[in-house]
């Protein structure tokens, strides 16, 4: 692959993160929100569906290394990696480009999955809560402390594998991650919503706080810290790990 610059890096991040979280809200939008045809799908087609947009959003971010996630680029930085894509080292600048264009991205995923599912956001049959559990992760039941673990241990899987196979998620292969993540979301999924990626949470949920959905309520913002410092620990972790010998 050439070497690309870093306006590169951000427009493939951006597009990619955008398909990803376009497709994800999209999915738990349709299984939870009132009378849309997949409502009551259930968590294995929600695991099926971040899993296809795993799988989109990967080749449509090919030209960055399609990390898509801050937690794939720390854990990179962590591994001691020179490169993120070809030609762009790891420097504070280049992971800032990153991190930068995946919560912005994600941000306009979410916005881009509320305009398809529009008028099913303003039902007033929807549950409470429905509309702000299409965009970001809450605990099934809440423990902080156990919730963190929850989503280190989801993301070490993700990070950790992916490294293993390769420095980038595109040297694994798009199906094989896309079935890493659904296999992550029917094990570990059920505690907290199995976030494993913090511009999944955080841009969706500053979405949710923005935009204009009859009766959404609050954002949960005081559990908003977990779906971010819980992947980033368990990513750092998975990088750290990668070189041991087993």
């Amino acid at each position: 692959m050439e070497s690309v610059g870093l306006w590169t890096v951000f427009g493939s991040e951006v597009v990619g993160t955008f398909f990803l979280i376009l497709l994800g809200v999209g999915v738990v939008a349709n299984v939870t929100l009132s009378k849309t045809y997949g409502n009551g799908g259930g968590i294995i087609t929600i695991a099926f569906g971040w899993g296809l947009a795993v799988f989109a959003a990967v080749y449509a971010a090919a030209s960055s290394g399609a990390h898509i996630n801050p937690a794939i680029t720390a854990g990179l930085w962590a591994s001691g990696a020179d490169e993120y894509a070809p030609g762009v080292p790891v420097t504070w600048a280049s992971t800032a480009v990153y991190v930068l264009a995946q919560l912005l991205g994600a941000f306009a995923g979410a916005v881009g999955a509320w305009a398809a599912y529009r008028r099913h956001y303003d039902d007033p049959d929807n549950e409470p809560g429905a509309a702000l559990g299409t965009f970001s992760t809450n605990a099934a039941i809440r423990s902080i402390p156990d919730n963190v673990v929850t989503e280190v241990l989801g993301t070490f899987v993700l990070v950790y594998v992916v490294l293993r196979f390769g420095d980038t998620p595109t040297e694994v292969g798009p199906l094989a991650v896309a079935l890493l993540v659904v296999g992550i979301g029917v094990s570990l999924g059920g505690p907290t919503g199995y976030a494993i990626n913090p511009a999944r949470d955080l841009g969706p949920r500053l979405a949710h706080a923005v935009l204009p959905i009859r009766g959404k309520g609050s954002s949960n913002w005081d559990y908003s810290w977990v779906p971010v410092v819980g992947p980033l620990v368990g990513a750092v972790l998975a990088g750290l790990f990668s070189h041991v010998p087993i």
